[in-house]
């Protein structure tokens, strides 16, 4: 489900920031969020915990552990807090239920994303077993078909435990084996958990009690209880003269049956007490009970319930083999009683065989069966507890059964009722969930448009002139009193367009702007225009900078070197182009509402239009204030003298050679 790979980005989120996020999932080729209830492939859980090794430089195992901490409270703060805290009251019966745990999420959802188990049920879910040993260590065993993921197990394990029951335990690897199981070989391992409880035992939660960190063995009792709770004992004993734990030599065998249930509280343990015989006739035990199976270890039939005769009415005769009629879906275990006896604590899943089912159901889905095994030691029979396995009231429809087949006090009957509204509540959210994906998608879609529309106003318009403009503001004219304009045109360009096809003169001019604007990016000048093979841009303007002429120096002559790749259509030859620039006062503005354009207005302008047109091919030609403002700047530059300009008369003119600081790289912008 969605659910567990939300919660392994939230982990890198949190711990390592937006930027691993994006840099992990990229490598794994996911993509950014998923949907709580939507199943996914395993291969993508797998490719990011892989790639998160490879970002983060950290073993996988360690990755795993850190992932399960993380997972448990992630799953706390998802409102499973309560669900998994009532699991058991101390860690061997939390452990013991997990798999009970899983059968309710697959109840619920259709399918399990349990709370070790990340995985749909039908791609097989890990299956647990727990054993206590003398010394108060547990055996973990866990199965799965999934190689590689077992480190999880003991990130989860240890958190649940320190937060849920205040005791701090380590689990290391003590076997390790692959077994045949009914759908292939699953992985087997085995964990050894040693408990080791804080104290003095903090108020964590109000199911936090020093019961939970109970043993068996004298020594624990005997760390645990102080000596008022030891006097008390032996004064409540003294007093009860019939006392089931007489006082001896040693006192703690008086303290055998006490726990302690808080501070100072002592009670005594409880001892079930059982009728000599058993006050329940066969025929009301199994209306009472119409889905219950007893069968002996060689699985033939003794006994079953009404409810299930009429289902499979071979059940009838007894005697016959439980294997031929069922088969066992969880736990994924052979189907014998040694099999059975191992996984003694956790629900078992049985479905009916189709070949063996009446005609009247071999069209119809096949009935699955839950509950619990219950070994009688007594009569050597297992007795098989369990109810229908239905969800929805159209799974029992399908299987043309009703209500009043459940018994009046079995839960399955409240289970598929109200599963049926939280069904309709989980589409609900679905649907709310994938709307509010489709519309972070769109908003992020919408937010990637702005962007190239506001990347192409800019293109147009100065930054702060097109912001002005999309407020509604009026954009005033402002004056500059100091910056340095550059014009340039191509040589020989309209006996170029009289020899060449349009397209031609498209893809030359192209060529060029394309070298020109990535230049005025490298020297940050601004570009006001084109017009035709006209390129016009200024320094200085529309943000004033004391290095204007410097930069529209550096451009032009960036602007030489990158002419002379692109081709002439006629010749074949490089185009030569001529290069004007002026420094001085202009005005400027934005003019029209349609289309509209930031334009320079003064003399200055026409100055520098005409260095352009007096200008020598493939030379770059200074007015004398130009030549002013570089002098004294590491240019090399030679006088041209005095020449003629229309509409000027003489001027005294320059032409700038090469900047003796700056390399041809740093001039391109190349690295």
């Amino acid at each position: 489900y969605g659910f567990i790979n939300a919660c392994l980005k939230s982990l890198v989120v949190e711990k390592y920031g937006e930027e691993t996020w994006e840099k992990l999932r990229l490598q794994a080729g996911v993509q950014d969020s998923f949907l709580t209830f939507e199943v996914y492939k395993d291969e993508i859980t797998m490719q990011l915990v892989d790639k998160a090794c490879k970002v983060l430089g950290v073993p996988a195992d360690l990755v795993l552990r850190e992932f399960g901490k993380y997972f448990f409270e992630f799953c706390k703060r998802s409102g499973y807090d309560h669900m998994l805290r009532t699991l058991g009251g101390n860690l061997y019966e939390f452990i013991e239920n997990l798999d009970a745990l899983h059968s309710y999420l697959s109840l619920s959802y259709q399918a399990s994303f349990g709370f070790v188990c990340f995985f749909p049920q039908e791609m097989n879910a890990p299956s647990f077993r727990v054993e206590k040993n003398e010394d108060g260590s547990m055996h973990l065993h866990y199965y799965s078909d999934r190689r590689g993921l077992c480190h999880i197990v003991p990130g989860i394990i240890s958190a649940a435990a320190l937060d849920f029951f205040n005791i701090e335990i380590s689990m290391k690897i003590v076997n390790q084996t692959e077994e045949e199981e009914r759908t292939g070989k699953k992985e087997h391992i085995v964990f050894l958990v040693t408990q080791n409880p804080l104290f003095p035992c903090k108020e964590r939660k109000e199911f936090s009690s020093s019961s939970q960190c109970l043993v068996d063995s004298e020594k624990q009792i005997e760390n645990q209880l102080n000596k008022e709770d030891l006097e008390k004992a032996k004064n409540a004993n003294g007093d009860a003269g019939n006392s089931v734990c007489p006082v001896k030599k040693s006192h703690w065998k008086t303290l055998r049956g006490i726990i302690t249930l808080g501070k100072g509280k002592i009670l005594r343990g409880f001892d079930p007490v059982y009728p000599k015989s058993l006050w329940i006739d066969t025929k009301t035990f199994c209306n009472g009970l119409p889905f219950h199976m007893v069968f002996d270890k060689e699985l033939k039939v003794k006994q079953a319930g009404v409810s299930i005769q009429k289902i499979v009415p071979g059940l009838q005769t007894m005697g016959i083999c439980l294997d031929e009629y069922f088969k066992i879906i969880h736990p994924e275990v052979p189907f014998t009683i040694s099999s059975i006896q191992k996984f003694i604590n956790s629900q078992f899943v049985f479905q009916t065989r189709r070949e063996m089912m009446p005609e009247s159901w071999k069209e119809r889905p096949m009935l699955e069966l839950r509950g619990q095994m219950m070994w009688m030691e007594s009569l050597q029979c297992m007795l098989y507890l369990c109810s229908p396995l239905l969800r929805t009231l159209h799974e029992l429809e399908e299987r043309q059964m009703h209500i009043a087949d459940i018994a009046p006090h079995d839960v399955t009957r409240d289970l598929i009722l109200l599963n049926q509204q939280r069904l309709a509540e989980m589409e609900l959210s679905n649907q709310l969930e994938r709307k509010k994906e489709e519309l972070r998608i769109l908003s992020k879609h919408l937010e990637e448009e702005k962007k190239k529309t506001e990347a192409l106003l800019y293109a147009m318009l100065p930054q702060h002139v097109a912001n002005q403009l999309k407020e509604g503001k009026r954009v005033e004219a402002g004056e500059f009193k100091e910056c340095t304009i550059l014009f340039s045109d191509v040589v020989t360009f309209t006996n170029i367009c009289a020899q060449c096809e349009p397209i031609q003169i498209v893809l030359m001019l192209n060529s060029m702007y394309l070298r020109f604007d990535r230049l005025t990016t490298v020297h940050d000048v601004y570009k006001v225009e084109t017009i035709g093979d006209a390129y016009m841009v200024v320094g200085g303007v529309p943000v004033p900078v004391p290095t204007h002429a410097e930069r529209v120096a550096n451009f032009a002559l960036g602007m030489i070197m990158a002419a002379k790749g692109v081709q002439n259509p006629v010749s074949g030859n490089p185009i030569q182009i001529r290069v004007g620039i002026h420094t001085g006062p202009v005005l400027a503005g934005v003019v029209g509402e349609k289309m509209p354009r930031y334009c320079l207005f003064g003399d200055t302008v026409n100055i520098a239009s005409r260095m352009e047109s007096h200008g020598v091919p493939s030379k770059i030609h200074l007015s004398s204030s130009a030549y002013q403002c570089l002098k004294h700047k590491n240019f090399e530059i030679t006088e041209r003298g005095e020449i003629e300009v229309k509409g000027k008369g003489k001027m005294h003119t320059y032409f700038l050679i090469r900047n003796k600081s700056a390399t041809e790289n740093e001039i391109m912008g190349r690295p």
